[in-house]
């Protein structure tokens, strides 16, 4: 709905109107928000965006699409909008603060919810009681209590906000594997693809014959290979280079040979817009007849591949670029962890293939170790461990370890970089991956944190990345680098699409943008539809995968933060049923938010990376080390609460 509310500031044909719109256009006609013409556009008396309550009762409006102050919504003009929602508000005219009310509720924040049953006892009566299960406040639905009776305590529902409904049961909170169903279910994901998507993916078969294709550049005799975690299935990329010419080839899945625009697969792609990892099992954007078999660049196999192929000089400076469709062949499927032992001069149980492999993947390892040094030099690098979990066969946490950024990760980053920086020079209008500098107050409050730490800030406003590696230098000297990176990625604003280009702060690049993930990101997938109407000089084809792409933007921008709060919950979730098992349990942590009440996170054993929300009442610093006690884990809201047993004081 957000994509389709920036076209009507924008404006929209008529004709373009999506089907399932045009009962809200007819409303807003009738109502004369919009104009009644050809192109349908709000009036200019009005805004779109979205509604942040306070506790108050009144509310602002972000607008969206113009640049303003946010509007001032009193509650009596709020006419039954809540937080989050989508709304139209009319412009009052007053002095002082802008302010508004809202005239029409395009789309409720949170179409549905998921509730749990539990039962209260009065006058020896049993009485079923659905509470919320992020907010864990009672819930209306429209269900008969004397069905609920006969249901189990603990059984979670997917239900309709509009309608109050329960359109869908997901199991029993006693059941871990319910956990998934939640995460997806809370933001209103689904892991099932219409018939339709599944039918048309099928068609496709497993395989590829290349001589179907004699326009494609035939590449098959290359040796290149991918690089992935060990479970991976869905390998997007993969690499050769000609050691004798200095080329790097990256081969990227060409996902949009396969995805046709607007087709039923590509509808549903458009809507989930990103992949989804859990520790064991991903839900996909696309069909797994395609993420997972004929996109895949799987080993011994042929498959389409649109190819950048970039020319090196002898300092490691790129002289050239060329994008083409090609087939390839990747002879080796790696895991980070063997390309480490290539990396780390460990060449133990190799074949032939190996050896053709390392005999152009040592060399392309020196130039790119070069060419990350020198773009480190303008850009912001940061520790990026990652918690790594586990399940048992019954759902819960088996192991948690820090996934440690590797030379393997490093040699694929920058080829990957390689290749977006490429694809975003062809570009001057359409998908752009951007990152904006940090806002002053937000650098002041990050320099006012690590001052509290100790940390000397020699400030420098027209170079904030030489301050950061000083930062980081001294961060590192006390052992808390991790954690003061943290803290200074929080202060960034974070990166997202945009259809004009702002450039990557983060990064150091004028140009950036993302080409080489389309079976997981519908962002790359839309990219490689623009770049092929370039290569190809389709005007027309071009017009039309621009036409809306500043909808487009904002809508996988949003779509992007979603996805990562499912991740996020899900691991939640996993944490609070080991905690509720260890109710008494110490561990040790850092505090994470000096807010009152604080916040910590377990820096140890099997909650490795669970927060904890503390009930003391004392004023913490950041980052200072606390030994905490489990005193209670909800697995309904995935909260887990404790107190700090005994403060650490050593740093």
């Amino acid at each position: 709905m957000k994509e389709f509310a920036y076209k009507l500031v924008q404006g929209v044909a008529s004709k373009d109107i999506p089907r399932d719109k045009r009962d809200i256009v007819n409303d807003l006609i009738a109502l004369r928000i919009v104009s009644d013409s050809k192109i349908i556009k709000l009036k200019s008396k009005y805004r779109i965006g979205k509604i942040d309550i306070t506790k108050k009762g009144f509310g602002f409006l972000t607008p969206l699409g113009v640049k303003e102050k946010d509007y001032l919504i009193e509650a009596e003009h709020l006419n039954g909008a809540g937080r989050g929602d989508l709304v139209i508000a009319e412009k009052l005219f007053n002095k002082g603060r802008p302010k508004a009310k809202v005239v029409y509720i395009l789309e409720k924040a949170f179409n549905v919810s998921v509730v749990y049953l539990t039962f209260e006892y009065k006058n020896n009566k049993k009485i079923p009681v659905l509470k919320n299960i992020k907010t864990n406040l009672q819930t209306f639905v429209a269900e008969k209590k004397k069905t609920l009776k006969k249901l189990p305590e603990g059984a979670v529902f997917k239900v309709d906000n509009y309608t109050n409904k329960i359109i869908d049961v997901l199991g029993v909170l006693d059941d871990p594997w319910v956990d998934e169903k939640i995460s997806l279910a809370l933001y209103n994901k689904k892991e099932e693809f219409s018939k339709k998507a599944v039918a048309e993916a099928e068609a496709y078969g497993d395989y590829v014959d290349k001589e179907f294709y004699p326009e494609r550049i035939d590449l098959t005799h290359l040796s290149f290979c991918t690089i992935d975690p060990p479970t991976a299935k869905d390998h997007d990329d993969a690499i050769y280079f000609d050691r004798e010419k200095n080329i790097l080839y990256v081969a990227i899945a060409d996902v949009s040979e396969y995805v046709y625009l607007n087709g039923n697969i590509d509808k549903e792609a458009k809507e989930r817009g990103f992949s989804i990892y859990f520790p064991h099992k991903s839900v996909p954007m696309l069909p797994r007849q395609l993420s997972e078999n004929i996109c895949s660049l799987k080993e011994n196999e042929d498959r389409l591949a649109f190819v950048f192929k970039i020319y090196l000089n002898s300092k490691n400076e790129v002289i050239k670029e060329e994008l083409f469709e090609a087939v390839i062949r990747s002879k080796r499927k790696y895991s980070y962890d063997r390309v480490d032992e290539f990396l780390a001069g460990d060449f133990k149980d190799t074949d032939e293939i190996d050896e053709e492999i390392l005999n152009w993947l040592m060399p392309l390892w020196e130039r790119i170790k070069k060419i990350r040094t020198k773009r480190l030099k303008t850009g912001l690098d940061f520790s990026s461990d990652e918690i790594k979990m586990t399940l048992n066969d019954e759902g819960l946490i088996e192991s948690i370890e820090l996934e440690i950024e590797t030379p393997s990760h490093k040699l694929i980053e920058d080829c990957m970089l390689l290749a977006n920086k490429a694809a975003a020079k062809m570009i001057d209008f359409g998908i752009f991956r951007v990152h904006e500098k940090p806002s002053s107050n937000s650098i002041d409050e990050l320099y006012e944190s690590l001052m509290a730490l100790g940390i000397d800030i020699d400030v420098d406003e027209k170079d904030f990345v030489k301050v950061v590696r000083d930062i980081q230098k001294q961060a590192k000297m006390m052992g808390i680098e991790k954690e003061v990176d943290k803290l200074i990625i929080r202060s960034q604003q974070q990166a997202r699409y945009d259809a004009k280009n702002t450039g990557h702060y983060a990064l150091g690049f004028e140009k950036y943008t993302h080409f080489t993930s389309p079976i997981r990101r519908y962002s790359d997938l839309t990219l490689h539809r623009l770049l092929k109407s370039i290569i190809k000089n389709n005007e027309k084809q071009k017009e039309f995968i621009l036409r809306n792409i500043e909808a487009l933007v904002v809508k996988i921008s949003e779509l992007e933060r979603e996805a990562m709060k499912v991740e996020w919950d899900f691991y939640d979730r996993k944490y609070a049923r080991f905690a509720k098992d260890h109710i008494g349990a110490v561990y040790k942590g850092i505090i994470e938010d000096t807010e009152i009440p604080p916040i910590a996170k377990i820096t140890e054993d099997l909650l490795l990376g669970a927060r904890v929300f503390l009930k003391d009442r004392k004023k913490y610093n950041m980052l200072e080390k606390v030994n905490i006690e489990i005193i209670s884990s909800d697995i309904a809201t995935a909260k887990i609460r404790g107190k700090v047993k005994e403060v650490k004081n050593e740093k």
